[in-house]
């Protein structure tokens, strides 16, 4: 091999060093990267990128969970028996209502089965200082179905009394049946003259 052809073999030899060391730069700035932003975010936001269904589904869930039950807070316990029309339920029943389908609903997600009556909550109690707390731990159990939920486990099938589903289909069905609820309640703070919570911000003083 001539003199001409070693310079050349260490020409290249030097230039594939510095193309290595640039990749390999990358690759550790990248990771590092990748390490401050799961320690400041602790993963959320990485696991919304790659879990963009649940993520939206969790977000709304939060939403009309949070005004449910202020809502039920909102309302006076003298006024937990009034109804628009004497056809349709009473403030207390639409809370219960709302409360029962927490469970019926989201056990099947959650691989259990309920064992009180579909209607149990409704049945027993029409009372705000009772069905507060219970609105509440309702919506507790409901928490955990939808903090596990992956856009992966979403996909798979449950049992429920209505057959076999997916996870996400029995999740997002209380989810529009809650904001369905909500939207009957609004109608009954307005007519006792209240201001629903999802309307409480836009109020000018």
């Amino acid at each position: 091999m001539t003199d001409a052809s070693n310079g050349i073999l260490v020409l290249e030899g030097s230039v594939m060093k510095r193309q290595l060391v640039k990749v390999l730069t990358i690759v550790i700035v990248s990771g590092a990267a990748l390490a401050l932003t799961v320690a400041i975010t602790g993963g959320g936001a990485l696991m919304a990128q790659g879990n963009p269904l649940s993520a939206d589904v969790k977000r709304d869930y939060k939403s009309v969970r949070d005004y449910f039950i202020r809502a039920a807070e909102k309302m006076p316990e003298a006024d937990y028996g009034f109804r628009p029309s004497p056809d349709v339920r009473s403030f207390a029943q639409q809370v219960a209502h709302v409360a029962d389908d927490q469970y019926n609903l989201c056990a099947p997600a959650k691989g259990e089965i309920r064992k009180a009556a579909y209607t149990d909550i409704e049945d027993r109690l029409s009372k705000k200082k009772d069905l507060v707390p219970a609105l509440k731990e309702a919506f507790a159990y409901c928490d955990g179905a939808y903090d596990a939920l992956t856009d992966a486990s979403g996909a798979e099938i449950v049992k429920s009394n209505k057959g076999g589903r997916t996870r996400f289909s029995m999740l997002n069905w209380n989810l529009w049946h809650t904001w369905e609820h909500y939207g009957n309640v609004v109608v009954y703070l307005r007519m006792k003259g209240l201001v629903p919570p999802s309307s409480e911000k836009g109020q000018t003083k």
